[in-house]
């Protein structure tokens, strides 16, 4: 806005300048502020011509803008949901691991018995049988030639992705084995493929180098790759958010932010707690109480926000309201009259006079105005600091 503003001409000594109402978030609490004795109530004479003043004063534009209010919540960044690795095979020992906080995508070693090598496939469905000439048909079948397709251990035009193990699906399990370097016998065992929705971040490893696997046996968990904030919301702010809302989600450092989009609003509430130390029932009106909550998630648009930490505190910002293509001035521009309402002082060649305005919304700096005459481009008076 500096750059929008110039310096006016000032009258004679004898003029008295008005003071400037300073307002925060809106109209009520304007009024608050007046009942207070805070701001000083503007002067406006009979025929709306503003009174002479000493003030050192400079002018803004009027434009046209959009406008928005915004509340904070404050949130962990971590990632998005939770997959836990189950055993399914037996053998004599776990050969290898991985470690915390590594990744792994698909077709990549995610553990090791035996010294073989288990894989990382896509896929909702655990194996829980073997895949073989034979078999009955099934969505695991699916899964599994989804996943030698992508792998390129399959053509799509000759292995067709459906419940049927074939010839073609058999011949691509063979190639497949053959690259991993373990005997090519066209069936997969439930221990020979490890599944999971999609890439994995490993969190705790469960299982030990050189203890036996067992079926059913938990060898670690894990999260997706995608960055997901975590949030506390209270209720009483429920009506403000909606799943697929854009907000804006300021990372650790305190100044980078971040785009973000709402993915779940809870439906069941964490009760608040009551101010009273002793549980006696201070309610939520007790010194230090806090309101019943629901969990909030958002996903951040970009992979790589936030890839310093793993997890860390945030902030999101909800838009509390908003309004799109209106005018807007400076919040220091309004004029509190003495008949109540507000107006601003316009200056244009014509000399300085009071134009009534009616305000709508109030954001950070700005206020929306709509009043005669008013247009993007016209100047007008705010304090010079």
């Amino acid at each position: 806005m500096s750059g929008q503003l110039e310096e006016a001409k000032v009258a004679p000594a004898a003029r008295t300048r008005r003071r400037v109402l300073t307002i925060g978030l809106g109209v009520a609490a304007a009024a608050a502020l007046v009942a207070a004795g805070i701001v000083a109530v503007a002067r406006a004479t009979r025929d709306g011509t503003p009174p002479a003043s000493t003030a050192h004063v400079v002018t803004a534009a009027v434009v046209r803008t959009d406008l928005a209010t915004t509340t904070q919540v404050t949130g962990a960044l971590g990632f998005a949901g939770a997959v836990t690795v189950v055993g399914a095979g037996t053998g004599s020992a776990f050969t290898w691991l991985p470690s915390p906080h590594t990744v792994i995508r698909r077709g990549r070693r995610l553990y090791e018995v035996d010294g073989r090598a288990v894989p990382l496939f896509f896929g909702r469905r655990p194996a829980w049988r073997t895949l073989a000439l034979g078999v009955v048909p099934g969505r695991d079948i699916a899964q599994l030639e989804a996943n030698l397709v992508r792998l390129g251990y399959a053509d799509r035009s000759v292995v067709t992705i459906d419940r049927h193990f074939t010839w073609q699906t058999a011949a691509a399990v063979r190639r497949w084995q053959t690259a991993a370097g373990v005997t090519a016998t066209g069936a997969v065992a439930p221990g020979d493929i490890a599944y999971a929705p999609g890439p994995v971040r490993v969190g705790h490893v469960a299982a030990r180098l050189g203890t036996a696997p067992q079926p059913g046996q938990p060898i670690l968990t894990a999260t997706t790759t995608v960055r997901q904030v975590r949030a506390p919301l209270p209720v009483t702010l429920g009506y403000l958010v909606h799943r697929g809302d854009p907000v804006t989600v300021t990372l650790p450092d305190g100044t980078t932010t971040a785009r973000g989009v709402i993915t779940s609003v809870g439906r069941v509430a964490t009760p608040g707690q009551s101010g009273d130390a002793g549980g006696g029932g201070g309610g939520q009106g007790a010194p230090g109480a806090t309101p019943a909550t629901v969990t909030l998630l958002v996903r951040l648009r970009d992979a790589r926000a936030g890839r310093s930490v793993d997890a860390a505190p945030v902030t999101i910002d909800i838009t509390s309201a908003r309004a799109r293509h209106v005018l807007a001035v400076p919040v220091s521009a309004l004029v509190a009259l003495a008949g109540g309402g507000y107006a601003v002082e316009v200056v244009d060649a014509r000399g300085r006079r009071l134009v009534p305005v009616r305000t709508g919304l109030f954001a950070d700096t700005r206020v929306q105005v709509d009043g005669a005459g008013l247009a993007p481009g016209t100047r007008v008076e705010v304090p010079a600091s």
